[in-house]
């Protein structure tokens, strides 16, 4: 990956025309071929970028740039469009290269597996006298998250999200018509757990007959105790 602090000016043509005037900004090449320009501010989203495939190539300025303190001109073109990124460099403050190796990705902590995983242990979070079934029971339409019984032997189907909002309730209810024509399963109650449910979700959830379950995941993996907070 290559950092360039420079004083620049640039311009994107393509499926818009875009200019950023000269400003000192952090010009970022990397390994893939994609260029991004940054300003110190705006998060994470560059000012204007060209992703790959793309190429870069590097000349001398014209001489009517020159005259304008114009040191070096880059051209990112877009190997598959006409989109192409002119970058006017003035004066170089940093420029360095490093190799920054494979990187391993993303991972991610309390996505949905692991809050099924952590319910399938606690089970006995959907009430008293629940039992696992088992995860991912199999559907024509798709496995359900979790199947389990209640204390009186009923079925329970269980679908399990971080954030739930109606689409979760939609899923859970097209499960529950599926479930139910099983004799051997029904009747097949619902219960919407999430880490947050939307209060849409939430009426809905109620007018379907679906029973709704917050889960704290901090709690479930053990690194928070509910009781002794404060508020």
């Amino acid at each position: 990956m290559r950092l360039v602090v420079a004083d620049c000016s640039a311009l994107y043509t393509g499926r818009l025309t875009a200019m950023l005037p000269p400003a000192t900004r952090l010009l970022v090449v990397k390994a893939d071929g994609s260029v991004l320009i940054h300003s110190d501010g705006g998060s994470y989203k560059p000012l204007n970028w060209m992703s790959p495939p793309c190429t870069l190539a590097v000349r001398e300025p014209s001489e009517e740039a020159a005259e304008r303190g114009v040191t070096e001109v880059w051209t990112v073109q877009h190997a598959k469009s006409d989109d192409r990124l002119e970058v006017e460099l003035f004066t170089v403050h940093h420029d360095s290269a490093h190799d920054l190796g494979i990187d391993p990705g993303l991972v991610k902590d309390g996505v949905e597996a692991h809050l099924q995983e952590l319910l399938a242990e606690q089970i006995a979070l959907l009430g008293a006298g629940h039992t696992l079934v088992r995860r991912e029971y199999p559907t024509a339409i798709g496995p359900v998250d979790i199947l389990a019984r209640d204390g009186s032997g009923s079925t329970v189907a269980v679908e399990i999200k971080r954030r739930g909002d109606i689409d979760g309730v939609e899923q859970l209810t097209r499960y529950l018509e599926l479930l139910n024509r099983d004799p051997m399963l029904a009747p097949v109650r619902g219960v919407y757990a999430a880490q947050e449910i939307k209060p849409q979700a939430r009426v809905l959830a109620k007018d379907r007959g679906i029973a709704t379950l917050l889960l704290d995941y901090d709690a479930m993996r053990g690194v928070d105790d509910p009781e002794s907070r404060l508020f």
